[in-house]
C-alpha cells in the first residue's frame, strides 16, 4: 500500500481501479504489468508503429507533390528508421523482459538511442536528436491516443489517472464511468478542478508523480476531501473508506433537502444563488441544486469540444436551448475567455507565448479576432428573445478595453437591426471584476455597466502572482489573503454606490467558510458549481446579516491569511456544526 498526498479540489470518496493516460509531451514513468499482459503490450507496439509509417508516407506523398521529391526524401530516414529491424528488437525485448507498457518500452529506448547517437564524433549524427524526439512523439503519440480512445468506450468503473487533463477532456469525462481523477499537476482553480467539482467527481491535483505510482488495473482509494491517493490498499482500508462513503451519501442526502428551500437569512434577507455551468445540459442540475438563475455561462467549452470554431447559428442554438431550459430565470453569459491554458487549434495567435496568463487571453484575444467575437455576440443577442439574458465580458483591464467591446457590440446591434433579425434592446452589460486594475478601478467602471460579477479565481492569482495551476506554490493562493478581502470589500462598496448589481462567481462562493464574510461585504447574489449550492443554501438559513457583518469588520482587522481562515472556519462551525461533521466524516 502507498498513500500520495495532492490538492483536494472535488470533495468526495471513489473506490475504483486505476485507468492511467499518459501525455507525449511528458517524460513516460515506467509502468510495470503482468506476465498475462505483455503479448498485448507488443501488439500494441506493433499496431502503433505501422500507423506511424502510414503517417511518414501520406506526408511524403504531399510534400513531393508541393516541392519535389529530392525534398521529400528527408522522410526516408524516419521511416528507415520504424522499419529498421534491430531497433524494433529492443523495443519488443524492452516489452518482454522487463515486462513494461509499451509508452515506456518506446520512450526508454529512443532515448536510449538519442544518447548514442550524441556520443559520436560526427556532427551529422548528433544533429538527427530532432528527427529521434520526433519520432519518439509520433509513436508515442499513436500509443496514447489509443489508450484515449479506450478510455471514451470504458466499459467499468474507473479511477483516471493522468499527468494533467484539458478543459474539454475533462468535460467529456463519462460520469457513470469516471468515479474519480488523480493527476500529476493543477492548483486548486485549474479548469479541470473546477469541472471535476461542477461535475460531481472526486479530484485530487498536484500529486507530483503518481503517473509513475500506479498502473491501469491497480485498486485505488481517492479521498477527495483530504487530497490522498491510496494505491493498492490493505483489505483493511477498503472496508473503512466504504463505511465512510456510506456515511457521505447519508449526509449528502439531508444536506440536499435545503436545495429546495430559499436562500433567505434568519432575519429575512433574500440571497440569490446561482450556478456556474459550461453546458446547456447542466441547467437541469444546477435547478434541481437550489439555483435560481445562472451566474456564469463559460461559452468557450463549445470551443474547446470543436475542431473548428463553431459557426453563429451552431452557438445560436446552444444559447438558446440554454435560455428555454431556464423558464424565464436568468441567464448571464461570458463571452469567450480563450487563451492560456485554454488553447484552441483554429485561433493561431502566432508564436507560442512565454507567459500566457499574461498575454493574448480571454478579451484580449477577442478583440483582436474581430469576426469570432461578432459572431458570438451576434448569436447572443438573436437568443435574447427568448427570455432574460446579460451579456457579460472577461478580463476587462482599463476603461478604453470596456468601451471598445461596447463599441463592437453596438454595431452587431445595429446590423441585426438593420436586416430586422430580432433582438432583445434592453440586455444588460456588464464585466467580471478579475485583475487587480478592475478592482482599482472599481468606482470608473460602475458608470459604464450594468453589473459586476467579481472573478476571484484569477483575480487571487493575479493579485498574489501566483499560478494557480502550479504545484510548488499551492500553498501561496488563498481567498483569504487580506488583499483579496480588501479588493472585494471595495468592489461591492462602488457598486452599491452606483446602484448597479453585483455578485461572485468565482470558487470562493461554494467553499463554506467564506460565506458569512462574503455576506457581510454586502453581497447578495453569488454563483458557484451546482454541487456545492446546498450547503451554501444551508448556512445561509442559519445566520443573520447582523451577525455576518461582525465577522466582516473582525476579519478586516487580521494582517495573515492563516488568522482569517482559522477564524473563519471556526465561526461557520459554531453556526453550523454538521456542515463540518460531514466534510469531515473521512477523517
Amino acid at each position: 500500500m502507498r498513500t500520495k498526498k495532492g490538492i483536494p479540489v472535488s470533495p468526495g470518496i471513489a473506490i475504483a481501479r486505476a485507468f492511467v493516460v499518459d501525455a507525449a509531451d511528458q517524460p513516460i514513468p515506467r509502468r510495470s504489468v503482468p506476465e498475462s499482459a505483455v503479448p498485448g503490450e507488443v501488439a500494441r507496439l506493433e499496431h502503433a508503429l505501422a500507423s506511424s509509417c502510414e503517417a511518414i508516407e501520406r506526408e511524403r506523398e504531399v510534400v513531393e507533390q508541393r516541392v519535389g521529391k529530392e525534398v521529400a526524401g528527408i522522410f526516408n530516414w524516419h521511416l528507415g528508421m520504424l522499419r529498421d529491424k534491430t531497433l524494433r528488437e529492443r523495443f519488443e525485448k524492452m516489452i518482454r523482459e522487463e515486462k513494461v507498457t509499451a509508452e515506456y518500452g518506446v520512450f526508454s529506448v529512443m532515448r536510449q538511442y538519442a544518447r548514442d547517437l550524441r556520443e559520436i564524433g560526427e556532427a551529422r549524427w548528433r544533429e538527427r536528436d530532432t528527427d529521434i524526439w520526433d519520432l519518439e512523439k509520433r509513436v508515442l503519440g499513436q500509443l496514447i491516443g489509443e489508450t484515449r480512445q479506450e478510455l471514451e468506450h470504458l466499459d467499468h468503473e474507473a479511477i483516471l489517472v493522468a499527468y494533467d487533463l484539458t478543459p474539454s477532456q475533462t468535460a467529456a469525462l463519462d460520469k457513470t464511468k469516471i468515479k474519480g481523477i488523480a493527476t500529476d499537476a493543477g492548483g486548486r482553480t485549474s479548469h479541470t478542478a473546477i469541472l471535476a467539482h461542477a461535475l460531481g467527481i472526486p479530484a485530487v491535483v498536484g500529486l507530483g508523480n503518481i503517473t509513475s505510482q500506479v498502473s491501469t488495473g491497480a485498486m485505488m482509494i481517492l479521498d477527495g476531501q483530504h487530497g490522498a491517493a491510496i494505491i493498492k490498499p490493505h483489505a483493511e482500508h477498503l472496508m473503512e473508506y466504504r463505511q465512510r462513503l456510506e456515511r457521505i451519501e447519508a449526509f449528502e442526502l439531508r444536506l440536499g433537502e435545503s436545495a429546495k428551500l430559499p436562500a433567505v437569512t434568519r432575519d429575512g434577507t433574500e440571497i440569490v444563488i446561482g450556478a456556474n455551468i459550461e453546458f446547456p445540459g447542466e441547467i437541469a442540475m444546477a435547478l434541481e441544486k437550489g439555483a435560481t438563475e445562472i451566474g456564469l455561462y463559460r461559452t468557450e467549452f463549445l470551443f474547446l469540444a470543436s475542431p473548428t470554431a463553431p459557426t453563429e447559428d451552431e452557438q445560436f442554438e446552444a444559447y438558446r436551448e440554454a435560455i428555454r431550459a431556464l423558464d424565464g430565470r436568468m441567464l448571464t453569459i461570458r463571452t469567450l475567455d480563450l487563451g492560456a491554458d485554454k488553447v484552441v487549434g483554429f485561433i493561431a495567435p502566432g508564436r507560442p507565448e512565454a507567459n500566457p496568463f499574461l498575454g493574448c487571453r480571454s478579451i484580449r484575444l477577442c478583440l483582436q479576432n474581430l469576426p469570432l467575437f461578432e459572431t458570438q455576440l451576434r448569436a447572443i443577442l438573436r437568443a435574447s428573445v427568448e427570455g432574460p439574458v446579460r451579456i457579460m465580458f472577461p478580463l476587462i483591464s482599463n476603461v478604453m478595453e470596456l468601451r471598445q467591446a461596447k463599441m463592437i457590440l453596438s454595431e452587431v446591434r445595429d446590423d441585426l437591426s438593420e436586416s430586422g433579425t430580432p433582438f432583445r434592446e434592453d440586455i444588460q452589460v456588464g464585466i467580471m471584476i478579475e485583475v487587480p486594475s478592475a478592482a482599482l478601478q472599481a468606482r470608473t467602471l460602475a458608470r459604464e455597466v450594468d453589473f459586476f460579477s467579481i472573478g476571484t479565481n484569477d483575480l487571487i492569482q493575479y493579485t498574489l502572482a501566483v499560478d494557480r495551476a502550479n504545484v510548488r506554490i499551492a500553498n501561496l493562493y488563498t481567498a483569504a489573503h487580506p488583499a483579496i478581502y480588501m479588493l472585494v470589500r471595495d468592489v461591492v462598496r462602488a457598486a452599491n454606490r452606483h446602484k448597479i448589481d453585483v455578485s461572485l462567481c468565482g470558487e470562493m462562493a461554494g467553499e463554506p467558510e467564506f460565506t458569512l464574510l462574503l455576506l457581510g461585504l454586502g453581497l447578495r447574489k453569488m454563483s458557484m458549481t451546482p454541487p456545492a449550492i446546498p450547503e451554501i443554501k444551508r448556512i445561509i438559513s442559519k445566520v443573520t446579516i447582523d451577525k455576518c457583518r461582525r465577522v466582516a469588520r473582525k476579519v478586516g482587522t487580521f494582517d495573515s491569511d492563516r488568522e482569517i481562515i482559522n477564524y473563519l472556519r471556526e465561526e461557520t462551525s459554531r453556526i453550523l456544526p454538521e456542515v463540518y461533521d460531514g466534510r469531515s466524516v473521512a477523517s
